[in-house]
């Protein structure tokens, strides 16, 4: 009995004393962390002094601290960053959707703004503003050595202010000035026509006008259809979209689902991660869906695209996502400034991660790219005659004046999609995929 008393009390003691020692080092090695971080940040200190004490040209202050903000948000990803009063100020605007401004989609060139194209139902539309032409004087001042953000910002201002830009248009002599009256310019994210029998629904960014447009234009396509028993199915045009906010992406994904997981989103701690559910309805009501999407479609549109693939709601058409996995969250700071921090990965459906991988099309459909070299001028081609263009040709008696008209109203239709894909051969395709399933399916 002392024996294994002797021995308890010992194994008592050899486990005081080891856990002492192991908690030791361990307190040591935080206290040298804290002490190093510490140092660092002295470091920082210093050199921030000896560049506005030494540099060759007095410096900006807060500048410098903004800089070095976002260099050390920079170097965790590429989707984080510091965001100035301005910048916060435009992203909230681009998730909008609306703004007061003109209505010009816009890029840089030799250093003037050249317009991409007009919005349409716009001001600048409105004043006859033209693809291709160059605004070089906003107001009288020019806009040459200013940075494209710079000179939108002087484009856009209050709702009913009135602007003048100075415009060079190819074939014109002289540059000549426009005057528009600003307005509400409400960006479109979901543009919707019919090809056929088929509802092309373009969705172009994910902000807050999303989900209404999307509800809006399956109404109105489905309305003048005559009904959703004349639409064979509905085409979700994803490509080049990059994104936008997950709360939409969530919505668009909802619209075509029923029940089951749309999205999950999983944190640096599992207590932070998040599960969204869809709810009962189907906009398109179980007609069937395809899918297009690009290396342009990112983010957001990989949520909607992988969430409608895993659960065989759609068919994915196209080549491989961009492959962008992670989750933003904007975090507001003193002074209107933010930050946009990376805060989770998101999985879809199944449990994967395209972070990287990105979303693989069921079909893959490359683009044809049109050959610059190429002739413009197609040739001849030659021209066909058939048993109808012969003189004294027997009539069809087998048919009514009816069904003649509707072979020849299908025979326009097949026209119009073979033209179809020679402007957009992954559109023309996912029609034809559509076309298929409803040769398919038995009638009503």
């Amino acid at each position: 009995m002392k024996k294994f008393i002797v021995a308890t009390l010992g194994g008592t003691l050899a486990g005081v004393i080891a856990t002492t020692q192991f908690v030791g080092p361990l307190l040591a090695q935080e206290a040298q962390s804290k002490t190093s971080v510490y140092e660092q940040l002295d470091l920082f200190g210093d050199i921030f002094e000896r560049i506005r004490a030494q540099y060759v040209e007095e410096v900006d202050e807060k500048d410098l601290i903004e800089a070095a903000i976002n260099g050390m948000l920079t170097s965790l990803d590429p989707h984080s960053s510091y965001l100035s009063p301005d910048d916060a100020a435009d992203m909230r605007v681009q998730t909008r959707g609306e703004f007061g401004g003109l209505g010009i989609e816009v890029t840089q060139e030799d250093g003037f703004v050249k317009v991409v194209s007009p919005i349409d139902d716009t001001p600048a539309m409105e004043a006859g503003i033209e693809a291709g032409d160059f605004i070089t004087h906003v107001d009288g001042d020019s806009v040459l050595g200013l940075t494209l953000d710079e000179a939108v910002e002087l484009m856009r201002g209050p709702v009913g202010s009135e602007i003048v830009i100075t415009v060079v248009r190819e074939g014109e002599a002289e540059p000549f000035d426009v005057t528009i009256v600003r307005d509400t310019i409400t960006l479109t994210a979901v543009r919707s026509r019919t090809e056929g029998e088929t509802v092309v629904l373009r969705i172009t960014t994910f902000n807050e006008q999303t989900y209404p447009n999307l509800e809006e234009g399956i109404a109105k396509q489905i309305e003048a259809a005559g009904g959703i028993d004349n639409v064979n199915g509905f085409v979700v045009d994803l490509r080049n979209n990059p994104g936008g906010l997950l709360t939409q992406a969530i919505k668009v994904s909802d619209a075509f689902l029923e029940k089951g997981e749309i999205v999950s989103t999983r944190g640096r701690q599992p207590e932070d991660g998040e599960r969204y559910n869809a709810t009962v309805g189907d906009l398109a009501q179980g007609k069937p869906l395809v899918v297009l999407i690009n290396g342009g479609s990112a983010s957001a549109s990989e949520i909607v695209a992988g969430a409608l693939q895993d659960h065989r709601r759609a068919i994915v058409v196209g080549t491989k996502s961009f492959g962008k996995g992670s989750v933003q969250t904007v975090m507001p700071l003193r002074g209107d400034s933010g930050m946009r921090l990376t805060t989770a990965r998101y999985y879809t459906p199944s449990g994967r991660s395209i972070q990287a991988l990105g979303v693989s099309p069921d079909i893959v459909v490359q683009q044809p790219r049109r050959d610059p070299n190429a002739e413009t001028e197609e040739e001849e081609t030659p021209t066909t005659r058939s048993e109808a263009d012969l003189r004294g040709a027997l009539n069809n008696d087998s048919l009514s004046e009816d069904e003649i008209r509707q072979i020849e109203e299908d025979r326009a239709k097949a026209e119009a999609a073979a033209a179809l894909r020679e402007e957009d051969y992954q559109l023309a395709y996912a029609i034809d995929i559509l076309k298929g399933y409803s040769t398919l399916l038995p009638s009503k």
